[in-house]
């Protein structure tokens, strides 16, 4: 439960308007014997719980607020500013309020502004928590007290509570993989900023999202199965049902994910594209460039016709892709792949069917040197799909 309560806290400085942390005094907790009440809160912070206006007012300044405490609680509390005093303070906790007691001195108090009108608080109390928040956000225990800077943190905390807060707000056990995919895509780009690379550097872009797919996924399976495996299981029949569930899983969401990284490559390249397009019979090649409706017309011409697969490895499977579209039988097929490296036969067997592989650029120094000049770029291959279809017959546009 603590552990949620870190990390929620720490969504919430990221999600909110205005911050503000202090560690709690006796003062504020009561320990003291202090006829006062209610939580001091720094000047410094006076505009997160006043307006300017507010403040020019003579004598005692009240406001009344919504405060949402430790994901749990909501209470109705009152901003007062004491002007004779020079103080500003949370007050009106009301009887039996759980979080405000002496043996929570020195507890580290975090406040967060949502609206005007809306707000929510946390108390952290052991060491680990403290340390884990203050860590998030680069402050040290004497900078508290104050409003927070938020500028600061790290982009492999951002993508961590990004992936804690997508697995909260999951409705089911596992999404589909489009979801996955999409999601893993988003937390990316939140926590490292470079939309422009999937224009500027594709194959980049490729890595980064299948990282992050690949930690969003497992960090998904240890919420789901790591409960179950620290336990141990009650038989060998419940353990290989498990591990058939979470292999299966494993295999089907890393085919899917590929494919779906590549639409989105396409889709920011403005590419005109039609997946899992059927050919002939019920031969469905990853992509056809640029639709299934310009395959089939025949009037289309084929030089201006590209098909794609794409195999998270392709080792043993890359010749599924050569009988994939009868029109394109003499022409190029290209294979996008992440496996890093094949030998030099299969390479070779691959140039003598016409089928080009086409490789993130930094996977591409696995393959055997004397035959990485035959491997094309995600770069490469995304400004050919272009050049085509600039040339390509404006009737396009019907497809």
């Amino acid at each position: 439960m603590a552990a949620r309560y870190v990390e929620a806290a720490i969504q919430s400085v990221l999600n909110s308007e205005q911050n503000f942390c202090k560690f709690l005094s006796a003062n504020d907790t009561g320990a003291t014997g202090s006829h006062q009440s209610g939580i001091l809160i720094s000047k410094s912070a006076a505009e997160m719980l006043f307006g300017r206006q507010e403040l020019r007012r003579e004598n005692i300044i009240k406001r009344s607020v919504k405060i949402r405490w430790q994901e749990d609680i909501e209470t109705e509390n009152n901003f007062t500013y004491y002007k004779s005093k020079n103080e500003l303070r949370i007050t009106r906790f009301g009887r039996g309020f759980p979080f405000l007691t002496p043996a929570q001195t020195g507890a580290l108090f975090i406040f967060t502004k949502q609206t005007h009108t809306d707000y929510s608080g946390y108390f952290l109390e052991t060491d680990e928590e403290i340390e884990e928040f203050l860590d998030t956000f680069g402050i040290s225990p004497t900078e508290t007290n104050r409003l927070m800077d938020v500028q600061n943190i790290s982009a492999e905390t951002q993508e961590k509570l990004a992936i804690q807060e997508f697995i909260r707000g999951l409705g089911v056990d596992f999404p589909a993989s489009d979801v996955m995919s999409a999601a893993a895509r988003e937390i990316e780009e939140q926590a490292h900023d470079h939309a422009e690379y999937v224009r500027s550097n594709p194959d980049e872009k490729m890595i980064r999202w299948t990282n992050m797919e690949y930690a969003l996924f497992r960090a998904l399976e240890y919420e789901r199965y790591g409960e179950i495996i620290t336990k141990g299981f009650r038989s060998v029949d419940e353990f290989v049902r498990i591990a058939n569930m979470v292999l299966n899983r494993r295999k089907s969401r890393a085919g899917k994910s590929l494919e779906h990284h590549l639409s989105a490559i396409f889709d920011g390249n403005g590419i005109q594209y039609s997946s899992q397009a059927i050919t002939e019979g019920n031969k469905k090649p990853d992509f056809l460039f640029p639709s299934q409706a310009a395959y089939h017309d025949t009037a289309f011409p084929a030089d201006c016709l590209i098909s794609l697969a794409a195999k998270t490895t392709c080792k043993d499977r890359w010749r599924q892709v050569i009988t994939e579209a009868d029109r394109l039988k003499d022409k190029p097929k290209y294979l996008c792949t992440l496996q890093q490296g094949i030998s030099a036969a299969q390479m070779d067997e691959m140039q003598a069917e016409n089928v080009i592989l086409v490789v993130p650029k930094p996977y591409i120094a696995a393959y055997p040197k004397d035959r990485q000049d035959r491997i094309w770029t995600l770069a490469r291959f995304v400004q050919y799909v272009k050049t085509v279809e600039k040339a390509a017959p404006t009737t396009t546009d019907q497809y």
